[in-house]
């Protein structure tokens, strides 16, 4: 049996040192290690240096900032910038798309980020992360904003960081899904498990109960059907899991199974969803599908969906394989009822 990598280093190494765009791909994990890094030591320090609380204004998603999302955005914005292989930037932080002056004759990567997912959490001591993306760039031309509308199949690297207990690196660069443990006395990422799998089956299910009225037939009926347990059609108890951080949700997805959703309701009608495409759901999605789960808007595969504008919404269902199948389902033989009954109408006129 192979031993694993001793570390990031040896592992980007050993995975990422074949042709130019896989070392330069290298160059920029680098430096989202050392960012993740930085924003554990931020989230670590902030009640003792002054920085928990919220800030006065909104970013663009029309949300209040706490004090920590501009200060790890900073640190993204700062690294990434420094790296020769960084051509541009999206963060759930910034209105518009920041583009670098980089060589174009190289391959050169677009990072996608939201530096602290979760971060209402911040001040009850719950864990926290950040998501982040890389697309490839254009080669022989400047990078422009639209550039980044590429779909989530086209990802070159996709991972998050959690701060809990342990600081968590999670990675698939498209073979297979990583886990790399940050070790304190050293400040080097260490790879704990790798090839991970999210099972197919789970009795546990994430969800925001509070939004119940809201939500379409097809969730309403699952949700249901979990509730009843044993005395079911299901046959079987479920456990309801919520920790209101999609990274924390979803690492422990990965770690024992389960499906999270934050399906399209008739909440805010306007917003297709609640969650981010770009920066949230397409390196989530990649990598639980890499680990053998399923991600789904409920009537289509998220990593097919092109993105039009870079802070677009969608729902999301991911998870256990056998559950968002399930679920997918149940939207289908809503559709279809609703499309007989539209043919029957049609036909009737």
């Amino acid at each position: 049996m192979n031993k694993l990598p001793k570390n990031l280093e040896s592992f980007l190494s050993e995975k990422l040192s074949h042709t130019e765009a896989k070392q330069r791909l290298a160059s920029v994990v680098k430096a989202l290690a050392i960012t993740v890094i930085q924003v554990a030591n931020l989230v670590e320090k902030a009640p003792l240096a002054g920085q928990l609380g919220k800030l006065d204004h909104e970013n663009v998603q029309g949300e209040q900032q706490a004090k920590l999302d501009l200060l790890t955005n900073d640190c993204f914005v700062a690294n990434l910038q420094a790296c020769e292989a960084v051509a541009g930037i999206v963060s759930e932080e910034l209105e518009e798309a920041i583009l670098f002056s980089k060589d174009t004759s190289k391959p050169n990567y677009l990072a996608v980020f939201d530096p602290l997912d979760g971060s209402s959490n911040i001040e009850v001591n719950v864990a926290v992360g950040s998501i982040f993306s890389l697309l490839n760039a254009p080669i022989g031309r400047a990078t422009h904003a639209e550039d980044f509308l590429q779909k989530g199949t086209e990802q070159a690297l996709a991972g998050y960081a959690i701060y809990g207990p342990s600081t968590i690196l999670v990675l698939t660069f498209g073979e297979g899904v990583h886990v790399f443990t940050l070790d304190r006395a050293s400040d080097e990422f260490v790879l704990t498990q790798e090839n991970m799998r999210v099972p197919e089956d789970t009795k546990e299910f994430a969800i925001n109960a509070s939004n119940a009225r809201f939500w379409e037939p097809p969730i309403q009926q699952y949700i249901n059907e979990c509730q009843a347990g044993a005395t079911g059609v299901r046959g079987k108890d479920f456990n309801m899991r919520w920790i209101a951080s999609m990274v924390a949700d979803l690492h422990r997805i990965l770690m024992r199974g389960g499906v999270y959703c934050y399906p399209k309701d008739n909440k805010l009608p306007a917003k297709a969803g609640r969650l981010r495409l770009l920066y949230e759901l397409n390196p989530m999605s990649w990598l639980i599908e890499q680990a053998g789960g399923k991600s789904s808007t409920g009537r289509e595969r998220v990593l097919a969906l092109m993105p039009t504008e870079i802070h677009q919404r969608a729902p999301i269902i991911i998870g256990s394989k056998n559950e968002v199948e399930r679920i997918i389902s149940y939207y289908k033989t809503l559709d279809n009822s609703n499309a007989t009954k539209n043919n029957m109408i049609n036909n009737s006129d």
